[in-house]
């Protein structure tokens, strides 16, 4: 996939941070309606639990199967995973909605932050679907950090897991090096403001959770999100400083390796993922992998001009039409 595909931006949103932004305080009417719900808690490491809200088709290991994972400083609640959990479920599909960790409002679930690097707690999920459910057919859906993620372990997987059905990334952050110097630039001072004022307030209630572990005296001299994850994530995570966690942490160093459908949805006036980094053979030359690069759509906006019988949604509906043809 290539070019616009159909995209057609809504009446004054070719502006990127219009379209970046405008999407998530457009209403949601009747999202839930008739969608059942249950939470579920899926240990990924001793300590450390993440939070699924899940929607259940009546004989679940019939149905394909649908695993939402959000950006940073996101949630299950996020206005784009609540629109595809409602059109997926309602496409015939079981849905999870998973909080990473700490998010949500599950920081008191682990004393460890999220970062873009722990591909590993959606492959423990995904083995444990596979057994404990019998599910055999899950697409894991990912936006921003979330596709970076769930991409990343689409490459780590074994080619022989027949759980994994298939990936879709949207606007995701697959060498997070350069994203960063974008997000750091003047132009993206709101964007920045934003993830780096949530990321201090979410130190300061893990210090009050888990007193004694973190040491939040270089908290109010930070100015950047370099310097908070240099500090924090990095360390936590167990990278030596926060430019090795940007270079091991991307999904570009596997994605050579995914060898089930994958579909990633971007666009070239993306404010804080260059285009260029989805210009490597690691996609172009991998068979199992579609690139959708738009050349309007902002982050994860990808607001339309009103379309008969679809909301505005466009990569939503697109993402829906593109599993179901291969479920």
């Amino acid at each position: 996939m290539t070019g616009q595909n159909g995209f057609h931006p809504a009446l004054m949103l070719r502006n990127p941070h219009l379209m970046t932004l405008i999407p998530r305080y457009w209403p949601r009417l009747r999202w839930k309606e008739n969608l059942p719900f249950s939470q579920r808690l899926f240990t990924t490491q001793p300590g450390t639990q993440l939070l699924g809200l899940c929607h259940w088709q009546d004989a679940p290991t019939t149905a394909p199967t649908v695993l939402l994972v959000h950006g940073l400083e996101g949630s299950a609640d996020s206005h784009y995973m609540r629109g595809m959990a409602a059109k997926a479920f309602r496409a015939g599909f079981n849905v999870i909605r998973m909080n990473q960790r700490t998010c949500g409002g599950t920081d008191h679930l682990t004393p460890t932050l999220y970062n873009s690097g722990l591909s590993n707690d959606y492959r423990t999920i995904l083995h444990e679907l596979r057994e404990r459910n019998g599910l055999s057919r899950i697409w894991l859906v990912g936006y921003s950090m979330g596709g970076n993620l769930v991409l990343k372990a689409a490459g780590e997987l074994q080619r022989s897991d027949a759980a994994l059905a298939g990936v879709i990334a949207v606007s995701p952050n697959i060498d997070p090096t350069p994203c960063v110097t974008a997000l750091e630039e003047p132009r993206n001072w709101l964007y920045h403001a934003h993830f780096l004022s949530s990321l201090k307030a979410r130190i300061q209630r893990k210090a009050a959770l888990f007193p004694g572990q973190w040491n939040l005296s270089p908290l109010r001299a930070m100015k950047t999100i370099t310097q908070f994850d240099d500090t924090y994530t990095a360390r936590d995570g167990g990278y030596r400083d926060a430019s090795d966690y940007y270079n091991r942490a991307g999904a570009r160093h596997v994605l050579s390796e995914i060898a089930v459908p994958t579909l990633i949805i971007t666009a070239q006036d993306d404010p804080f993922i260059p285009a260029s980094i989805f210009k490597t053979r690691a996609i172009s030359d991998n068979r199992h992998i579609s690139l959708a690069m738009l050349r309007n759509g902002g982050h994860c906006g990808f607001f339309q001009k009103r379309r008969y019988g679809e909301d505005r949604f466009w990569a939503e509906n697109r993402i829906i039409e593109w599993i179901s043809s291969r479920a």
